[in-house]
């Protein structure tokens, strides 16, 4: 069984470091036009959040190694793609990413680790960071959801990449399993959820691939999403 859960575990690592290599096209295209766009930073300075918390969850409990080192190469990805939106984004953006850098990934994160490194001991304090990190994870796989009303509204997969859907699809149902194997509840909750998520994302993919929407349809969609 532990063999097994090895192998899957490094399984999980390769497909979790191509997810968190799927924004390489998005920030060439920033570094290429020297702006950021109407690209938002949040989603990276919160999957750096996550990132820095499940590789504390990984080091602070036993045999979770595997688990500490993909979101370790997590830190150190999602931290380029924020730095380079500090450099290229418009004033305004800027000011705003450098607030939430410093609110979530300096004071929260320290927060959170002084108050369970110097306050809680043992299983208590391993609870403590997964229920963190499962909490955050659940907000992230629950982001595309808004891509997913798009969609269908717009009758228009455009706006949701297929290889992102079929990676995180992939990622949460390894991890899953993974969790399942080592009876971890804080890993198998929210990657059971992203698993799901993903399948629903695939299907819209497989209904809607091939359909032809009119641009009023995918204006109509993208104002209901605040794109405008």
């Amino acid at each position: 069984m532990e063999e097994l859960s090895f192998i899957v575990g490094v399984i999980g690592n390769v497909i979790s470091v191509l997810v968190f290599l799927s924004p390489v096209g998005t920030f060439w295209r920033i570094v290429k036009n020297g702006s950021t766009e109407d690209f938002e930073s949040l989603p990276y300075v919160c999957t750096l959040l996550s990132s820095s918390l499940w590789t504390y969850y990984g080091i602070t409990k036993p045999g979770a190694y595997l688990v500490a080192t993909v979101n370790g190469f997590g830190i150190l990805a999602e931290a380029v793609y924020v730095v380079l939106f500090l450099i290229y984004a418009p004033r305004k953006m800027r000011v705003k990413t450098g607030i939430l850098v410093g609110i979530l990934n300096v004071g929260f994160l320290a927060a959170a680790i002084l108050v369970t490194h110097l306050a809680l001991e043992g299983d208590t304090r391993i609870d403590a960071i997964g229920f963190m990190c499962a909490g955050l994870n659940i907000i992230m796989y629950g982001s595309p959801l808004a891509a997913m009303k798009t969609v269908v509204t717009s009758k228009s997969v455009e706006y949701m990449p297929f290889f992102l859907s079929f990676f995180l699809f992939l990622n949460g149902g390894i991890w899953a399993f993974y969790a399942l194997l080592e009876h971890d509840i804080f890993l198998g909750v929210p990657n059971g959820i992203g698993f799901l998520l993903g399948t629903a994302q695939l299907i819209l993919y497989a209904i809607f691939r091939k359909a032809r929407p009119s641009n009023d349809t995918i204006s109509q969609g993208l104002l209901e999403q605040g794109f405008q």
